[in-house]
């Protein structure tokens, strides 16, 4: 059932479709990722990497409503339901139990190169069938290309 009728082609919804509800999942799982590591990070940085994963968690929340508003607004129905979340997302898995604050960094260093990668081949996905979608994912990509090059900085 299609509620929302949509300005795209067949062919183009499906791209955009799945590049937002791809961009969905990422933006949720980065956001659990980023609160889990935030609940247990320990060691002599702890309140900067403490305070740093809030800010991606603000980001990936933030920027997976509008994703998910975008996807409604073109007819597609956002899916961030946790099974899909754990069947697609590019992320891997946190260790449990504590965090070491270094880990903590790599663990984020390595999650947002993943969703940045994927979020790049979606921007280049959306170009022709829909500028519209494409410039949500390019402003989410620079917020999160951002966040990237601090905790990048912290690793070193």
């Amino acid at each position: 059932m299609s509620v929302v009728k949509s300005p795209l082609s067949e062919a183009d919804l499906k791209t955009v479709g799945d590049a937002l509800k791809g961009a969905l999942v990422d933006l949720v799982d980065l956001a659990l990722v980023a609160k889990q590591v935030h609940w247990n990070v320990v060691g002599p940085r702890f309140r900067s990497v403490h305070l740093q994963l809030d800010e991606v968690v603000d980001t990936a929340r933030q920027h997976s409503d509008t994703v998910a508003e975008r996807s409604s607004a073109i007819g597609v129905t956002p899916d961030g339901r946790a099974s899909t979340v754990a069947a697609q997302s590019a992320i891997g898995s946190v260790p449990d139990g504590w965090i070491k604050d270094v880990d903590a960094v790599r663990t984020l260093v390595d999650a947002l190169g993943a969703v940045i990668g994927r979020m790049r081949e979606r921007i280049d996905a959306t170009e022709k069938p829909d500028p519209v979608s494409q410039d949500i994912l390019i402003g989410l990509t620079a917020d999160l290309e951002k966040h990237a090059w601090m905790f990048q900085a912290e690793s070193v």
